[in-house]
Formats: structure tokens, sequence, C-alpha cells
């Protein structure tokens, strides 16, 4: 009987700090209000892009108050069919004032976390004097219906699913570019802003993946969904 009290009184007092939290915690370690596309990356955070991966009213909310807010522009466009649908794909043309060398499909989920780490990365970036204001990524793309790798057989890859972008360049407003394959490693000052680039996105991705895990991603930062926060 009182540890049956003793876990009411427990219940009630935690129940009772619910409106302070939801009026005084940030959004990052408040797992009581909705995800804001400007979050930074914190384990309610992830707790909250995992709500997404299954609901898309939800992820479409988040998407939309994006997009009112100046923070991402895209299109709905119609469902593909075929061997690799997409129900209800998202074409994304810009992050904020980031430009892109083409728009890409993404799913709601991948387009909220593409959106948050680029809006992170740019916010940084901004605050970084080693280099001018981010301006433009450059990427191969999204979607692509086929096998991991193009194996003729075997797992479907997340391209398949729109749920994996391909980054190759960053370019700044300075005209300056630094990009995964030749950057990787050299000259420091480059490199060094890559692998804190890629380390950043680990926080937002389910998986993430550079030029050390192999010679196939040797040219490209690969995100994708699956997993929970790969970083390789």
């Amino acid at each position: 009987m009182k540890i049956f009290i003793g876990l009411l009184i427990a219940v009630l007092g935690l129940t009772a700090t619910i409106p302070w939290v939801k009026r005084y915690v940030p959004s990052q370690y408040n797992p009581f209000i909705p995800l804001s596309i400007t979050d930074p990356a914190t384990f309610i955070t992830r707790y909250k892009l995992k709500k997404l991966t299954n609901n898309l009213p939800l992820c479409m909310a988040v998407l939309e108050r994006a997009r009112s807010a100046g923070q991402i522009t895209f299109s709905l466009p119609p469902a593909i069919r075929g061997n690799c649908p997409l129900s209800h794909p998202v074409r994304i043309q810009r992050f904020g004032k980031i430009e892109l060398s083409s728009s890409f499909l993404a799913s709601c989920p991948m387009a909220v976390r593409s959106a948050m780490f680029v809006l992170q990365l740019s916010k940084q970036n901004g605050e970084n004097t080693t280099f001018s204001p981010l301006m433009r990524i450059e990427h191969v793309g999204s979607y692509a219906c086929r096998n991991i790798y193009h194996r003729a057989q075997g797992r479907l890859s997340e391209h398949a699913t729109a749920e994996a972008w391909d980054v190759t360049d960053f370019q700044f407003k300075s005209g300056e570019k630094i990009g995964v394959q030749r950057n990787w490693k050299r000259p420091e000052g480059k490199a060094r802003w890559l692998h804190q680039t890629f380390q950043q996105s680990c926080g937002y991705f389910g998986n993430s993946l550079g030029p050390d895990y192999n010679a196939a991603h040797a040219s490209h930062f690969h995100f994708g969904l699956r997993g929970y926060g790969l970083c390789r």
C-alpha cells in the first residue's frame, strides 16, 4: 500500500510539472510541444523526429509551419507509381536562403530532417568567421528506383523510397567552394569544416555515411533515414 501511495504521489507530482515544462523548457528539450524546424539536435529532437515517421499529418504540419516562416520552399507533386512508388512525395526547391543545384524529391520525414540539418548548418556557419555565409548546396539526387549499390539482387536502397540525399559540395557567398571528394583530407581548414559538418548531420539523420565509410561514398555525404544515428 505504501508503495502504491508513493507511486501515486510521484505521478501526480510529475503531472503537475507538465504546464511548467510546456511553458519554460526550450523546444529541443521539451517533449510536450511540437517539433520546430529550427530545433538543435538533442535526444528529445530525435524522439520527435521518430514520431513523424508514420504520421504524415504531423509531419506535413511541421513542413507547413516551416514554409510559412520562409525556412523551406517545396511543392507536392502527384504520387509516383511503379516498382518504387511514392504516395506523398515532397519536392524541395530550397532551404531558407540556401540554394540547391537542383530540386529533389523526398519523403516528408526526409524533407524535415534535411531542412533541420541545413538550417542549423547555415546558422552555425553564419557564426563562424572562417568562411562567408553558406549560399548553395550541390547534390547528386535523392530518389532513384534501385537496389543498394546498384546491385541486381538485394535490398532496395533508401533512394528507392526518397529517404536518402547525396550531397557533394558546399558553396559560400564569397564564391569559395568546399567539395567532399576534393577537400575531405586537405587543405586543413576545409577538411576540418567538412568533418564538423558531417558530425553535425549525425544528429538529424538515421545514418550519415562519408568518405571514411567506403569507396562508394568517397565523393559525397549520404544522408538517410534508416538506423538511429549511424555515423561513419
